[in-house]
């Protein structure tokens, strides 16, 4: 089997365990997304119900565990990110296609969000830590919140960094670079990723690309963990077992 079909079946896999459980937690990202998409035509969004869709799609996914600091604070710390988020300037980046990420401006608006995201929770982060943390804000919670308000980049968590590992297709840590890489890998199996895609929607809701490759590499890299052969008669993946991401 070559890399894309695994790269789609694993894609695949991911889809089809939230779609058999109705209140799973990976229903959270639906719910994100489409509220910050109905958002972006809205004359007055209603902030802080989307900080708390926000809030609690990251502790879905272990923003929220023991160790992180968002998890002394209140989810209206989210509401000044949520506030930028929802600017015209960041238009171009919402459900954005591989394609569009090599335009300049694309870039630049996805480089200006990044940089306002982490200056925004670096003191916050002091705070809570009573001293100035020397190193910066992890890419992981920066990359969750744009793929669950935005849909523009994966997730850059363990399980996704091991799976562009496995086929060489980007760099473990996030930069523009490494976004543009994935771009270009995705341009490359257009056709056949674009078949798979269609197939992933509910309701109103399209999965954009990007979404598609982070569950894709993010399911190589959590099978690889587990030690999970291709073609294995048992599927070891279930719903409500994945780790935390």
């Amino acid at each position: 089997m070559e890399a894309i079909d695994e790269l789609i079946d694993a894609a695949q896999t991911f889809y089809e365990d939230a779609r058999a459980n109705e209140n799973g937690r990976s229903r959270s990202w639906e719910h994100c997304y489409r509220v910050f998409r109905d958002a972006r035509t809205d004359p007055s969004p209603d902030c802080d119900y989307l900080s708390l869709h926000l809030a609690f799609y990251l502790a879905s996914w272990g923003m929220y565990r023991g160790s992180s600091f968002l998890l002394q604070k209140d989810y209206k710390v989210l509401v000044p990110i949520v506030e930028e988020i929802l600017k015209p300037d960041y238009d171009c980046l919402f459900g954005v296609a591989c394609a569009d990420l090599r335009e300049s401006e694309v870039q630049g608006s996805l480089e200006k969000l990044y940089k306002y995201i982490a200056k925004h929770l670096q003191p916050i982060r002091n705070e809570v830590a009573g001293r100035e943390v020397p190193t910066p804000v992890s890419p992981v919670l920066i990359t969750k919140i744009l793929m669950g308000t935005l849909g523009c980049v994966p997730a850059y968590d363990r399980f996704f960094q091991d799976g562009v590992a496995t086929y060489k297709v980007t760099t473990q840590e996030y930069s523009l670079e490494s976004v543009r890489k994935l771009a270009k890998f995705y341009e490359a199996h257009n056709d056949r990723l674009e078949e798979a895609r269609r197939g992933m929607r509910t309701e109103d809701l399209v999965y954009p690309q990007m979404k598609l490759l982070d569950m894709g590499f993010w399911q190589v890299g959590f099978e690889t963990s587990l030690g999970v052969q291709k073609g294995a008669d048992v599927l070891l993946v279930r719903v409500g077992t994945y780790p935390v991401r």
